[in-house]
C-alpha cells in the first residue's frame, strides 16, 4: 500500500499518461509481483537454468515461465507442474478421447483428402472420414454401459505358475452355475469325435467317425436328437440356426433338421472332409478329397462357385469372420485365400508358405487381425495377416491337429493328447509383439487323443474332441463378458429365433461381395492405367499382338486377308489396330512386289493371267 506523499506526488507531478505508466512500472508492479522478461527471438530456447522454460509467441517475442521444482535423494529433478502446452485442458481430453477410440475401433490410417482436387469426391471423402470418426467415439463412449469384464488367472508370486493350476481346483473356486459347464462326455465307442457349436453358443453338434450324430442343449442337458448314419462322418457344422445341420458323410454332404430328419443331399460335394460356414452370407464352404472348393448358398440351394486349388487332398480349412475369405491349408505347406470370385484360371487371392510340412490346423481371430497356424513340422506361428508376416513362432512336442481363438484372443491348440491355452500371443496395440515363455493353461495327458477343439461362443468354456468323447473346461477370460443380444442371443425364445432368421436373410450379403479389403464398397479406383499394368501378374508372359493376328488369321483361302479388312473397318485406334495396318501394307508391299517380278518374266500382256503364290 502506497503511502500518503505518494499518492500526493501521483496526483500533482505526473499529469500525462506517460508519466503515470513509469510511475507504476516503477514504484508499483515490483510490490505485486516480478516482472515478465520479453526478448525479440527467432525459435523457442532452453534457459540455463532448470526452474525456467522459454516459450516463443507469435508475435517473436519468448516468454519466461518459472516452476517450482524439487530435489530427490539421487539427485534428480522433478518438475511440479510443467507446463509444455498451450494447449486448453479440453482440447487435449478431446484429442486423447480421439486417440484411444481410434486405436480400440479405428482400422488404419485415416484417408488424405488434401490431395485430391475433384470437389466432389474430397466432400464425399470428407464426410466418409467423419462418419468413421464418429462411430469410433461413440463405440468408445459405449463402454461405460458395459457391465461385465473379463478377468484371468494371476499368480500371488513370481514362482507360482497358472499352467500347473488343474480343472478341479477351478471349479470348486467359481460359482455353482459356471461349475455345471465343466463336463465329460464318455463315448469311447464311436470316436473320434468332432463338433461345433452354435453362434449364440447354446448348443452343441456332436459327430463321431462311425456314423454318430447328436445334437443337444449342452446348458440345460438336454439332447435335441441322436441317430446313427451307418457310414463315415468327416465334418459336422451348424448352418444359420439350430434348426438345420450340415454333415460331410463317406461320398456326399447331408442335411438335417433339429429333429434328425433327412433333407437333402448335396450330391455335387464329393468326399468332403473340411466345411466352413458363411453366417452374414448363407454360403457352404467344402473342400474334399478332388482339392475342390466349393461354394452353397442354403438359402437358395444354387452352386455359387467351384474352384479348383490344384495342389490335391487338403489338409485345412478356415475362413475369416471380418472379410469372408476362406483360407485352405495343404500339404505343400501352402496357404491359399479363396473367394467365390475366384477361379481356377486365376488362381487364389493369395498365396502363402507357412510350414515346411502339410498344415494341420488355422484359426483367425475375430477382427480378422492375427492369425495361428500349426503345421506337421512340429510348429505353431502367429502371423499378422494384414502383411503377411510371421510375428513369432513356437515348437509344439507332436504335431498340433487343431487351434482355435477365442473372443478374448486366448489360443487353444490340441497336440497329441494335451491341451495348452496361450494367453498373449498377439495384441493389437501393440506395435511389436513379445514371445510368451509359457502357456496360461493345460489340460490332458490322460491317454485321449485330441482330434479338435473349438471355444464356445460368449463363454469362458473349451470344447474338446477327443478319441473317447467330448470334454468341456473352464478357462477364466476366454470368453466375451458383454454380449450384443441383437446379434446373437443364447436365451432367444422360438419367436425371437425366427425373427432373426428373417432378419438375417433380408440383410443377406452377395457372394460378391466377398474381398480382402471389405471397405471397397462404394470406393473410386482412383489408380491409373499405368499403375494397373503394374499391379499385374508379373509372371505372365507379355501377349505379342502380331503373333495373336497371324495365330488367328491362319489358313488358305484369303483367310488373313479376310481378317485384316474386318479389323480395318472397326473405328478404334488402338495397339492392336495399329499392328493390324502395319501387317495390311507389308502385304501390299508384297504383292506389289510380286506383279513388278510377273510383269519382268511374262510381259505386261500375259502378267494378269498369272496367279498369286
Amino acid at each position: 500500500m502506497l503511502g500518503a506523499d505518494v499518492f500526493a506526488s501521483f496526483t500533482s507531478s505526473f499529469c500525462c499518461r506517460q508519466a503515470r505508466l513509469q510511475h507504476l512500472r516503477r514504484y508499483v508492479f515490483p510490490a505485486i509481483r516480478q516482472p515478465l522478461r520479453r526478448v525479440p527471438v527467432a525459435s523457442a530456447s532452453k534457459s540455463r537454468d532448470a526452474n525456467t522454460v522459454s516459450i516463443s509467441s507469435a508475435s517473436g517475442h519468448q516468454v519466461v515461465h518459472r516452476f517450482a521444482t524439487m530435489e530427490t535423494n539421487n539427485g534428480a529433478r522433478v518438475v511440479g507442474d510443467a507446463r509444455t502446452s498451450l494447449m486448453p485442458k479440453q482440447e487435449r481430453e478431446k484429442r486423447r478421447r480421439e486417440k484411444e477410440a481410434h486405436r480400440d475401433y479405428g482400422r488404419g490410417r485415416k484417408v488424405n483428402t488434401k490431395a485430391i482436387k475433384d470437389k466432389k469426391l474430397r466432400r464425399n471423402l470428407q464426410a466418409l472420414e467423419v462418419k468413421n470418426k464418429e462411430a469410433a467415439l461413440k463405440a468408445k463412449d459405449a463402454e461405460i454401459l458395459l457391465q461385465g469384464t473379463s478377468g484371468y488367472l494371476e499368480p500371488e508370486t513370481e514362482l507360482e505358475r497358472t499352467y500347473k493350476v488343474k480343472q478341479d481346483e477351478i471349479r470348486d473356486s467359481v460359482a455353482v452355475a459356471t461349475a455345471q459347464k465343466r463336463f465329460d462326455l464318455t463315448l469311447n465307442e464311436l470316436g473320434p469325435y468332432v463338433f461345433d457349436y452354435s453362434r449364440n453358443g447354446r448348443h452343441l453338434l456332436l459327430g463321431g467317425r462311425k456314423g454318430h450324430i447328436a445334437s443337444m442343449d449342452w446348458r440345460q442337458g438336454k439332447l435335441n436328437c441322436e441317430f446313427q448314419v451307418n457310414e463315415i462322418v468327416r465334418d459336422v457344422k451348424w448352418l444359420h440356426t439350430n434348426q438345420y445341420m450340415a454333415v460331410a458323410q463317406k461320398k456326399n454332404v447331408y442335411i438335417y433338421d433339429g429333429a434328425g430328419v433327412e433333407l437333402h443331399c448335396l450330391t455335387q460335394h464329393r468326399e468332403v472332409s473340411h466345411m466352413e460356414f458363411l453366417p452374414y452370407h448363407f454360403l457352404l464352404a467344402t473342400l474334399g478329397a478332388s482339392g475342390h472348393l466349393k461354394y452353397q448358398d442354403v438359402s437358395t440351394g444354387q452352386m455359387v462357385s467351384e474352384i479348383a486349388t490344384k495342389l490335391g487332398p487338403p489338409a485345412s480349412l478356415a475362413y475369416n469372420p471380418y472379410n469372408a475369405v476362406c483360407f485352405s491349408g495343404h500339404n505343400n505347406g501352402q496357404i491359399q485365400l479363396w473367394s467365390p470370385s475366384c477361379s481356377s484360371a486365376n488362381g487364389p487371392l493369395v498365396k502363402l508358405l507357412a510350414h515346411k510340412g502339410p498344415v494341420r490346423s488355422m484359426s483367425i481371430d475375430r477382427e480378422g487381425r492375427y492369425m495361428v497356424t500349426t503345421g506337421q513340422d512340429c510348429k505353431m506361428a502367429v502371423w499378422d495377416i494384414r502383411q503377411f508376416r510371421m510375428v513369432n513362432e513356437y515348437f509344439t512336442r507332436a504335431p498340433a491337429s487343431s487351434v482355435a481363438i477365442s473372443d478374448r484372443g486366448v489360443t487353444a491348440v490340441g497336440w497329441g493328447t494335451h491341451t495348452t491355452m496361450w494367453e498373449g500371443l498377439f495384441n493389437k496395440h501393440a506395435a511389436e509383439q513379445t514371445k510368451v515363455q509359457s502357456p496360461y493353461l493345460t489340460w490332458g495327458g490322460e491317454g485321449r487323443r485330441v482330434e479338435r477343439v473349438r471355444w464356445c461362443p460368449l463363454e469362458d468354456v473349451l470344447g474338446i474332441g477327443h478319441d473317447e468323447g467330448f470334454s468341456s473346461i473352464i478357462v477364466p477370460g476366454a470368453g466375451e463378458p458383454n454380449m450384443d443380444v441383437s446379434e446373437a442371443n443364447p436365451f432367444e425364445s422360438v419367436k425371437e429365433r425366427q425373427d432373426s432368421e428373417v432378419r438375417s436373410l433380408l440383410n443377406k450379403l452377395q457372394p460378391e461381395m466377398i474381398a480382402l479389403d471389405p471397405t471397397y464398397i462404394g470406393n473410386l479406383d482412383l489408380r491409373s492405367e499405368e499403375q494397373r499394368q503394374a499391379e499385374r501378374d508379373l509372371d505372365a508372359k507379355p501377349v505379342d499382338v502380331e503373333t495373336e493376328i497371324r495365330k488367328k488369321a491362319r489358313g488358305k483361302n484369303g483367310t488373313l486377308s479376310r481378317y485384316l479388312r474386318k479389323q480395318r473397318a472397326k473405328n478404334i485406334i488402338d495397339e492392336k489396330r495399329l499392328k493390324v495396318d502395319e501387317i495390311w501394307k507389308e502385304q501390299q508391299q508384297q504383292w506389289d512386289q510380286q506383279k513388278k517380278e510377273r510383269e519382268v518374266d511374262l510381259g505386261p500382256a500375259l502378267s494378269r493371267f498369272a496367279k498369286r503364290d
